[in-house]
């Protein structure tokens, strides 16, 4: 399976925090889990040439893994209209933490997307509250991550097809922490752990669920759609 991990790679950069959290970016942590898991990966940055998501890097792309959070302005619009395009045809698409705000989820959703949030550092509880779903096999019904941004609800998004994760913040938020969707002949995931000074992303069970993500949003294998005047198949 060919994954595409893309990443700003901007925080990273910027703050000596984040740098020494993920020293070799956000992108090379999750790269190198999915690698261990057997998946096919390649790196894509905001500051390669069309972002390195040319149409060629697309069409040889199952799932496509997003981090973005400072940077969503500078992602090129026609960019994200090839992405989304990408993704109508059937290819995963997983969008990771603020990348909510990203062109692309928010051209999926057609909503602003909008929350509330905090960083105060605080503990979240995740409640597995789908266990059938394939993205928890192999989960505990709960777990925790010590420090993460708090997002709360009211989460701006249309009625998921699947709330897979429910998270609680000693805060008393609560947040819509893992939703599913379908567009086109594209499956969506959107996992909201992951703010860039925390390590979130080395925790066994978030690359768990990952993982698991990937294999879920992979194509299916189906037949493409096709539309507009159709020719029928009996006489008429």
């Amino acid at each position: 399976m060919r994954v595409t991990v893309w990443n700003e790679f901007v925080h990273e950069r910027r703050d000596e925090e984040v740098r020494k959290i993920y020293p070799q970016g956000i992108h090379a942590v999750l790269g190198d889990f999915l690698q261990k898991e057997g998946f096919s990966v390649r790196f894509a940055l905001l500051e390669q040439p069309e972002h390195g998501l040319t149409e060629e890097v697309l069409a040889q792309t199952d799932v496509l893994i997003w981090w973005g959070h400072i940077a969503h302005q500078e992602v090129e619009d026609e960019v994200a209209e090839r992405v989304t395009r990408r993704i109508l045809s059937g290819m995963g698409f997983i969008a990771l933490h603020a990348s909510q705000k990203a062109k692309v989820f928010k051209r999926l959703m057609g909503t602003s997307c909008g929350l509330k949030w905090r960083e105060a550092g605080e503990k979240e509880r995740l409640w597995v509250v789908e266990p059938g779903h394939p993205i928890c096999q192999g989960l505990p019904e709960h777990f925790e991550l010590e420090q993460e941004e708090m997002y709360g609800e009211p989460f701006e998004i249309p009625p998921p097809e699947s709330v897979v994760f429910l998270s609680w913040f000693p805060g008393g938020e609560v947040f819509r922490s893992g939703c599913t969707f379908t567009r086109g002949a594209g499956k969506i995931f959107y996992f909201q752990p992951g703010h860039e000074t925390y390590p979130t992303y080395y925790h066994p069970v978030v690359q768990k669920v990952i993982c698991n993500a990937v294999r879920w949003a992979a194509p299916s294998g189906g037949p493409a759609p096709t539309y507009g005047n159709h020719n029928p198949l009996e006489r008429i």
